[in-house]
């Protein structure tokens, strides 16, 4: 299998897994504060990681004792990324924390341009145009409340905008460090320093009297953290930035896809979202936009 489609494989798995991370998140933050389910997803994360190298390569452990700086620069956006949208999340709604969040990979697309000299061919560009005006389609009703926000909301849209930046910054980082170090070692690090400086904020009070399905709830978290990261960084490893950006704002579909199920279901434990024809337009015309920007350019027989 080539390089370019394991990168766009792998990132489209991160995009799957992300597309239910704002619901998971929206409900667990009912029984458990919104640090200590940060710290959860991080340290489940670290765990498993840990678990399976200490039997498959015991040596990835050796980037612990002298990270690299820009790889503790890297944990800490990303540790303020996690905090900043659960925070989100728990001010606003999964879909509108969802809609702000994609400004992240938008900077990511943008440092790939400007920072790695990434190639911009012509029907990139007008995917990209594409892309966008899907993407104003498909959030036609969440732009309107991202403009009419007031009060907790709009803090809320303010913690989301933070965590985007530093995830754009993860990223950025990111992208330069797998060039000289594995995947695995790096993620080591990116999950292990966040959980350890969380710790000092924890109330584990309330989860001495959770039901086991909230303790589920929590190890999808930390596993949709673990397998996510992992798959985003190889994709990172394989293609352009640009490209990964692109796929990755695709995600808030799956996002809308699964509200609008569950608002048809009429659950009471999750706020209800609206679906309409040109949502589902939009969503269409993103798709567009995304396949053009993707799609590996014909190789000369010249």
């Amino acid at each position: 299998m080539q390089n370019h489609t394991k990168g766009i494989i792998y990132v489209g798995i991160t995009a799957f897994l992300w597309g239910f991370l704002g619901i998971a998140l929206k409900v667990a933050v009912r029984e458990v504060d919104p640090v200590t389910v940060v710290w959860f997803r991080f340290l489940i994360a670290f765990v498993g990681l840990s678990g399976w190298l200490a039997i498959k390569n015991p040596s990835s452990f050796k980037i612990i004792t002298r990270p690299p700086l820009l790889l503790i620069l890297a944990a800490l956006a990303l540790s303020w990324n996690y905090m900043g949208y659960m925070l989100g999340v728990h001010y606003t709604t999964p879909s509108n924390a969802n809609l702000i969040i994609q400004s992240g990979p938008l900077l990511l697309a943008t440092a790939g341009f400007v920072l790695f000299k990434e190639p911009l061919q012509k029907k990139q560009i007008i995917g990209f145009a594409i892309a966008v005006v899907g993407f104003v389609f498909f959030y036609r009703d969440q732009l309107a409340a991202f403009f009419e926000a007031k009060g907790s909301y709009n803090t809320g849209i303010l913690f989301t905008f933070s965590s985007a930046a530093a995830w754009a910054t993860y990223a950025i980082l990111q992208k330069k460090l797998v060039v000289k170090h594995p995947v695995n070692s790096l993620n080591l690090v990116l999950f292990g320093l966040p959980a350890i400086l969380y710790i000092p904020f924890l109330n584990l009070t309330p989860l001495l009297h959770l039901h086991w399905t909230w303790w589920l709830l929590l190890f999808f978290l930390g596993m949709n953290t673990l397998v996510a990261y992992t798959f985003l960084a190889k994709a990172l490893q394989y293609i352009e930035a640009n490209k990964v950006s692109i796929i990755l704002i695709m995600n808030p579909m799956i996002t809308f896809v699964t509200m609008g199920i569950l608002t048809k279901m009429d659950v009471s434990w999750v706020q209800h979202e609206r679906f309409t024809p040109i949502t589902i337009l939009g969503a269409l015309i993103l798709l567009t936009g995304a396949i053009l920007v993707v799609k590996q350019p014909k190789k000369s027989t010249k």
